[in-house]
């Protein structure tokens, strides 16, 4: 069986546990909510009403793609394509391309900043492989002007950030339905970390200070992570009806046996 990921690539080794892809959903949340095509997001009504599910559904699809068969990857990709073009269609505009790359840049990204937080620095060739693996997704759904490598892609990830983002009534309102559904300690808990992940321009742009309190801590999560006080304590602070998705992140789909 083919998949659309190898089965030893350092993706999946990313978007295989719980606490990384959070991590990836915190800078996802920064982004989205400083994007001058969120508008877009607004639409809908489905992200003012609930930005947690509407944030979720996205990193969700992502995860799914990395770990299906090459088949099933790319039917979920054209799905997603589907989705936006009805959107399109209802709006009766085209949704910019630099806003598609957008959010292809932020997985990019956030993939390589969140697993570098949370565990060790990534080798050049293993960033080569997030890219490759997100820029097929963008070539399947007929994003045009992607960059060739990861080398490539950083001059334009900056060009991007500099030019399609700004604080917003959409950030301010986002940020406050973030409050309200997260309430005040996972409210906190969603800054700091987004402080520890998202590049300078974003952190400017949120006014979320230079440091995070959650950065002395770290050393200590990582040595309790795997074990069941480090599980309890991130199920706590999870809001109720999302800890059975986030928890089942962490177990990563049965492949088969080869041979």
């Amino acid at each position: 069986m083919e998949y659309f990921v190898s089965e030893t690539s350092v993706v999946r080794t990313i978007w295989g546990k719980a606490d990384t892809v959070l991590f990836i959903f915190a800078g996802a949340a920064a982004e989205f909510a400083l994007n001058k095509a969120v508008d877009w997001l607004y639409f809908t009504g489905r992200l003012p009403a609930d930005p947690l599910a509407r944030l979720f559904s996205t990193v969700e699809y992502a995860r799914q793609i990395v770990f299906a068969e090459r088949t099933g990857a790319e039917r979920a990709i054209d799905t997603i394509a589907a989705i936006h073009g009805a959107v399109e269609a209802k709006r009766g505009m085209a949704i910019p391309a630099w806003a598609y790359r957008d959010v292809l840049f932020l997985l990019i990204d956030y993939s390589i900043r969140a697993f570098e937080v949370l565990e060790r620095p990534l080798t050049d060739p293993e960033k080569e492989e997030v890219f490759d693996v997100f820029a097929r997704v963008g070539r399947r759904m007929g994003i045009p002007e992607l960059p060739a490598t990861h080398a490539a892609w950083l001059p334009v990830r900056q060009q991007h950030l500099a030019a399609d983002l700004e604080h917003s009534r959409f950030t301010t309102d986002l940020y406050e339905q973030y409050r309200k559904h997260l309430g005040p300690l996972r409210y906190w808990l969603l800054l700091h970390a987004q402080c520890l992940v998202v590049p300078t321009l974003v952190r400017d742009l949120l006014h979320l200070g230079r440091r995070s309190w959650l950065q002395p801590v770290l050393p200590l999560y990582r040595r309790t992570q795997h074990l069941a006080l480090g599980r309890r304590i991130r199920t706590a602070l999870l809001p109720a009806e999302y800890q059975a998705k986030i928890l089942a992140l962490d177990a990563a789909p049965v492949l088969p046996r080869r041979g």
